[in-house]
């Protein structure tokens, strides 16, 4: 019996590559023994063709699969959505626009029979600019740097993971994910691999500078402490040095019988500065109360609105809330 591998695809408005990044998993997987895909295709609301002719193709091939939103949740909802559905062995998510090559999903699989339960990508160079594989690299440097979990450095979203790790996922609600964080922090054996990423060759990037800004905000706040702990070193730091102005003040006024002017500039000055620290500090907070807040009412739930060749219609894919438990078989039938 082969190996059922499921294959993660998430899509937004990729009408021009998800033809494109099914004929190259099929011949991929043409060349392997043993094996058997399952691809999933998480469709993101797309407003252009993308769903129809992903529809096209799973009305050809059962063993495509299509998860359709009814709205876009976001990539990361997206992703998870993808791996709580998958029932294979092992998962493998892979960008629609074929940056990440699917010719080395081989030696993912390799690596795999090894023992490793999570194999991922490490980009040893990227197609983007100069200021943009900075940014990136830096990031990189600065989760793992600030977090508890190990998260490897230039690893991106091409990734194998084991059953093991799968059915952990299903457990996990959260309103705001960090997949990549997620994984990486469960533990077990894993290794990464050098590999060259490619330049996208049709579409738009679906992650601009907002974008990455925004999953930067999601890896730091849910993977570390240190910006509720900044704020609280830089509060008490503030307040030493106030408290030691003030005591200089009132030496300098006692001891010395210095004549202080009434400085409207300074006051002005230090409220500015105490009202800047308190907005500033408000902020970081809200944003953990706001996530807080968003799992309490579970809002902004990623809800489905669409699914083709699902196995079994009863047995529905449990988005990423309530800590689904649903169970789906991992061999290929």
């Amino acid at each position: 019996m082969k190996t059922l591998v499921s294959i993660l695809i998430p899509a937004l408005n990729e009408e021009a590559n998800v033809r494109r990044a099914y004929d190259r998993l099929l011949a991929v997987f043409a060349e392997l023994d043993g094996y058997e895909p399952e691809i999933i295709f998480t469709d993101n609301h797309s407003d252009d063709d993308t769903f129809l002719i992903l529809s096209e193709i799973a009305q050809n091939d059962p063993r495509v699969r299509v998860i359709r939103f009814s709205k876009n949740v976001g990539y990361q909802a997206s992703v998870l959505t993808g791996y709580r559905a998958a029932r294979g062995a092992c998962a493998i998510q892979l960008d629609c626009d074929l940056q990440d090559p699917p010719e080395l999903i081989p030696q993912m699989l390799d690596l795999w029979k090894q023992g490793h339960q999570v194999v991922y990508g490490v980009r040893r160079s990227l197609p983007d600019g100069r200021i943009t594989a900075f940014a990136r690299r830096f990031y990189y440097m600065l989760i793992d740097r600030i977090s508890d979990d190990n998260l490897p450095r230039n690893a991106g979203e091409f990734r194998l993971t084991d059953r093991r790790i799968l059915d952990e996922l299903k457990r996990v609600d959260d309103r705001s994910p960090y997949v990549r964080g997620l994984i990486s922090g469960m533990g077990f054996s894993q290794i990464g691999f050098e590999y060259d990423r490619q330049a996208r060759l049709e579409g738009e990037s679906k992650f601009p500078f907002r974008a990455m800004l925004s999953l930067a905000i999601d890896g730091m706040i849910n993977h570390s402490l240190l910006p509720l702990r900044l704020a609280s070193y830089i509060s008490l730091i503030v307040g030493l040095c106030t408290f030691l102005l003030m005591m200089f003040y009132i030496i300098a006024k006692l001891v010395f019988g210095q004549d202080w002017p009434a400085g409207f500039a300074t006051t002005t000055v230090l409220l500015l500065l105490s009202m800047t620290l308190n907005a500033m500090f408000l902020g970081i907070l809200g944003e953990y109360i706001g996530r807080i807040f968003m799992q309490s009412k579970d809002l902004h739930r990623p809800l489905i609105e669409t699914q083709l060749n699902t196995p079994d219609q009863s047995d529905n894919v449990t988005p990423p809330h309530s800590g689904g438990k649903s169970s789906l078989p991992s061999a290929a039938e």
